[in-house]
């Protein structure tokens, strides 16, 4: 079993920026891939960035050059760094880890960015 746990969702104005952290705990395969998704009222969730254990990196074409992930391998964190913010980023962030035996979610954190 894996737990996540997503932080650092808030209110910020557009051209703002957040940085979320998500910290995993429990049987953690030290090959596995994380990354983020994002799902906005009414929008199906969708992924927006990743990354695997070798630090290989992808992202969404909507926050691809805004956004950055990252990740600290010795504390089993990934991090989202989010910059020039848009109204449209306005979602729940949830944070993914994906294992051998499947994949495990974080319940979320609430990022809203007003214009």
């Amino acid at each position: 079993q894996v737990q996540l746990v997503e932080s650092g969702g808030g209110l910020v104005q557009a051209g703002g920026s957040l940085r979320l952290s998500c910290a995993a705990s429990g049987s953690i395969f030290s090959g596995n891939a994380m990354g983020w998704y994002r799902q906005a009222p009414g929008n199906e969730r969708e992924l927006i960035a990743a990354i695997t254990s070798g630090f290989r990196t992808t992202y969404a074409d909507s926050v691809k050059g805004r956004f950055t992930i990252s990740r600290d391998g010795t504390k089993n964190t990934v991090y989202l760094q989010m910059n020039s913010l848009k109204s449209e980023d306005t979602a729940v962030y949830y944070c993914y880890c994906n294992q051998p035996e499947g994949d495990y979610w974080g319940k979320g954190t609430l990022v809203t960015v007003s214009s």
